[in-house]
């Protein structure tokens, strides 16, 4: 017999299923509570809240778990590609060597933006927010592409999809390009999915660009492990607006509106805050790492330690190889980096650290990697906005796939006053 929860509410007694995860996790199913009790559930934040059953990724915090569609994330960081993972996401599978050559075709394809686009960035003023510009060309795609907005269309979805993973890096290196006020550059089909884009970011028509491979392969791992994260804040934005039956194009542009929240994908760019305080600060590495033991937790090390994740981020284990080979291409060459690198070192090394769950996590390596490379901060979350896409798009597929498919309508415990009364204008004090 299936395992059922009982809930009283007065004298009304009712049993209600009980759905079990494949890594333990079970939820109460509360479906049918409110047509059998007249009652809901309140659950500000949704923090004990299941929204879907999804078979797209398991992240299991007390045990550093993190696989996308079964897969260890660390197999996968060894040994696929950024576009490798992608297929992976949205298709549920690993393709074959004809597949992923054919997607990689079709995206490189893709690349190129509609040249009226250069006219919709022009228009921004030059000091808007990377994230502002890219959700608004992400929206902007469905004015351009009216043959492929209907979500339940196998064949539109597959080009929409295609043409969103391949046009993201473009519309990123766009907005960068006009904040600074430099030329558009055109993608390069020859180069791979990340060289492509560090060449769009880096490069000028006066003077030939290539990519570095050390730095090539450490963006592309870091895209890699920010793919997808379960039902954050915007997999679940995108999920929701999806509901509603808009195209792609809106619900990722709901999505990237979502992550751009300091509260979403604010903890990279709080450590370079962090570490630009202690270099205008005149202090050490050494010197915050005593003042943090000896406030006894009162002054925060950003970048380490995690909400999810209780013992290790398996994405900074990861990274961390990756991390000193980096900064050993580029030379410790800068305050910043020389802080960074005293930092993480002096972490490591202390077992204080270790005891008080202050690990080194994603948003440490990944916002000193970019820095390092030379993104700046406002470019990081575009970063991981370019990296989740792939996870955005599974889970609105998955979304429509599902057979219990409603639009999303949460419920509401109403507080405000029950009537009040309409005075005229001139009788309001």
């Amino acid at each position: 017999m299936s395992e059922v929860a009982t809930l009283t509410l007065g004298d009304q007694t009712v049993e209600l299923p009980v759905v079990t995860g494949v890594d333990g996790e079970r939820g109460i199913d509360v479906t049918k509570l409110r047509a059998q009790t007249g009652a809901i559930t309140l659950d500000p934040g949704y923090w004990n809240t299941g929204s879907c059953e999804s078979g797209v990724t398991l992240v299991e915090g007390s045990e550093g778990l993190l696989h996308y569609r079964g897969y260890p994330i660390e197999e996968l960081a060894e040994k696929s590609s950024f576009i490798e993972v992608a297929y992976l996401l949205v298709h549920g599978e690993l393709p074959t060597a004809d597949q992923l050559a054919a997607f990689d075709q079709s995206i490189r394809f893709h690349s190129l933006l509609h040249e009226d686009m250069k006219e919709f960035f022009g228009a921004f003023p030059k000091d808007a927010h990377p994230m502002a510009a890219c959700s608004a060309a992400a929206g902007a795609l469905s004015t351009f592409y009216p043959d492929s907005l209907d979500p339940r269309d196998p064949e539109q979805v597959e080009i929409s999809v295609h043409r969103l993973i391949a046009k993201m890096p473009t519309i990123a290196s766009y907005a960068y390009k006009h904040s600074v006020g430099q030329p558009f550059m055109y993608p390069r089909d020859e180069l791979s999915y990340v060289g492509n884009f560090l060449h769009m970011m880096f490069a000028t028509p006066c003077e030939d660009y290539q990519p570095d491979p050390v730095i090539e392969r450490a963006i592309e791992l870091l895209m890699v492990l920010q793919a997808d994260h379960g039902q954050n804040c915007s997999t679940s934005c995108v999920r929701l607006v999806g509901s509603s039956m808009v195209n792609l194009f809106a619900a990722i542009s709901a999505g990237i509106n979502a992550l751009w929240g300091p509260q979403h994908s604010g903890d990279n760019r709080a450590v370079i805050e962090m570490l630009a305080w202690i270099r205008q600060e005149g202090l050490s590495g050494k010197a915050i790492l005593d003042r943090v033991k000896d406030s006894d937790g009162g002054e925060r090390l950003q970048g380490f330690g995690h909400r999810i994740y209780e013992k290790f981020d398996p994405r900074a284990r990861i990274l961390e190889p990756v991390y000193k080979e980096l900064i050993g291409r580029v030379g410790i060459n800068t305050k910043f980096l020389e802080i960074a690198t005293e930092i993480e070192q002096g972490v490591s090394e202390d077992p204080y650290f270790e005891e008080q769950g202050l690990f080194p996590t994603y948003e440490f390596y990944s916002a000193v990697m970019f820095n390092a490379v030379g993104f700046p901060s406002d470019t990081f979350t575009v970063l991981s906005a370019m990296a989740r896409l792939p996870g955005w798009i599974a889970n609105w597929s998955e979304l429509h796939e599902d057979s219990s498919f409603k639009i999303a309508r949460p419920r509401q415990i109403y507080t405000g006053p029950n009537k009040t009364a309409y005075t005229e204008p001139g009788d309001r004090s």
